[in-house]
């Protein structure tokens, strides 16, 4: 079914009819309540190049409206994948934080110190161990969790049909130097229409939050969780001592923490992003992203045996 398009009053450029902001200059063309908030604002300023990667993740922290919209100028260099980078190297860290809590007397019949170069080994096996599993886990996570927001957008907004009809393979070129209005000066749009989606890179960025959730774990494990002593001359490094540390009900706490972070901090990452690379409805985005957000938070967090014993 056939679009139409609208004119941008502020610069003349067309726009699809179902568009909220017009793509070249950033002029509302439409306005929802919530977008009276600031936080929740679209903005409307000309875009003229992009930031810093560690300034578009600054501002994923304090101005999500304001980095998407720097990100979704050049997707290409959207930072989703440096956030899964350095999410794996915090869960590097976070078993590090806890071969802290495990306490070898002795090696060989030889009493060790703490501190003692020869339990480099044993914290670098567990710092690549917790690094690789976190790797694949995030990747893997990331993905899903990317395909089930989509799925809510889906149903709220027309998600992939919007994406196929701006982006797809088999469309040509729309938006070209030479049909855009002789009066618009807003060229930047023109480059965020040539452009592939770079959906995943570009939504992976709404993982954010837990380059802060990650590291305030790493502290909590480093502070709350038991202190196991191993004599690994005797032999008794078994299952038993990894049983007691993660038996422990800190794991709970960042179970929680976990939980209320995919309820609420992602799902409104994730409503920026889907807002900004489908020209689409904020609220509409934002209550499927809840609801999303919600319902993983439940079945994947909440009902862990951690939390319940």
């Amino acid at each position: 079914m056939a679009v139409g398009l609208i004119r941008c009053p502020r610069c003349g450029n067309e726009n699809r009819a179902d568009s909220f902001q017009c793509s070249f200059c950033g002029k509302r063309l439409r306005i929802e309540k919530i977008e009276k908030f600031q936080f929740f604002r679209r903005i409307e300023e000309e875009w003229v190049s992009p930031a810093p990667w560690y300034k578009k993740i600054y501002w994923l922290f304090l101005d999500p409206a304001r980095a998407f919209h720097d990100i979704n100028h050049e997707r290409s260099k959207a930072p989703g994948y440096l956030i899964l980078l350095f999410n794996t190297v915090l869960w590097g860290l976070m078993g590090l934080a806890v071969m802290a809590h495990i306490q070898f007397v002795s090696i060989n019949g030889k009493p060790v110190s703490p501190y003692s170069i020869s339990l480099i080994p044993y914290g670098l096996i567990m710092f690549l161990t917790f690094l690789i599993i976190g790797f694949i886990f995030q990747l893997i996570f990331y993905h899903v969790l990317i395909w089930l927001f989509s799925l809510g957008a889906n149903y709220a907004v027309g998600f992939s049909k919007i994406l196929e009809d701006r982006f797809g393979k088999e469309k040509e070129e729309k938006y070209k130097e030479s049909e855009m209005s002789p009066f618009s000066i807003y060229k930047s749009g023109t480059l965020m229409q040539r452009q592939a989606a770079y959906k995943y890179k570009m939504l992976m960025c709404a993982f954010a939050p837990l380059l802060l959730i990650n590291t305030i774990k790493i502290l909590i494990i480093l502070i709350a969780l038991p202190t196991v002593r191993v004599d690994i001359s005797s032999g008794n490094f078994n299952d038993s001592i990894l049983t007691k540390i993660f038996s422990s009900p800190t794991w709970a706490v960042l179970d929680v923490i976990d939980a209320l972070t995919m309820a609420i901090w992602i799902p409104i990452l994730m409503t920026f992003a889907i807002r900004e690379l489908s020209n689409s409805s904020t609220f509409r985005v934002l209550i499927s992203s809840f609801i999303i957000g919600t319902a993983v938070a439940i079945f994947f967090f909440f009902l862990r045996p951690t939390l319940f014993g």
